[in-house]
């Protein structure tokens, strides 16, 4: 494979990427705030609820788009990205509640704000491990 291949498939994967991350970010910001402002739920618990339905999102269209050429069984990636995603979310937990206590900021933004950072560290984690199908042989 040439670089200029390479960079083409690079290009392609992060910009589906970067389409399968808002739509997932905004369906957990989305329904985090819907179940705040309409059930009347805590911050922190609309923010687990809306983590699960958006991880949903994630895996489906990172599966179905960003990492399809990858070549990963769809069960071991999915098992990857949980791990990597519940990391993330616990991560994002901690900081979105010690933010919610020590600050004055609007928890919508609070969240907004985290979900970004998390978006590059969810980027790099996919594309190296969970999507990957196997050992990288260099053709001889």
């Amino acid at each position: 494979m040439t670089r200029r291949t390479q960079f083409a498939q690079l290009v392609r994967q992060l910009t589906s990427f970067v389409a399968v991350g808002v739509t997932a970010a905004l369906t957990h910001w989305s329904v985090t705030v819907l179940l705040v402002t309409w059930l009347d739920w805590t911050p922190p618990l609309a923010n687990v609820a809306g983590w699960l339905i958006a991880f949903v999102v994630s895996f489906a269209g990172h599966h179905f788009l960003t990492f399809r050429s990858c070549g990963a069984r769809w069960n071991v990636a999915a098992r990857r990205l949980f791990l990597i995603s519940s990391g993330n979310f616990v991560l994002n937990e901690i900081a979105y509640v010690a933010l919610l206590r020590g600050t004055d900021l609007p928890y919508d933004g609070l969240l907004a704000g985290i979900l970004i950072v998390q978006a590059v560290l969810t980027f790099l984690a996919s594309r190296y491990w969970a999507f990957r199908s196997g050992p990288r042989r260099e053709a001889p």
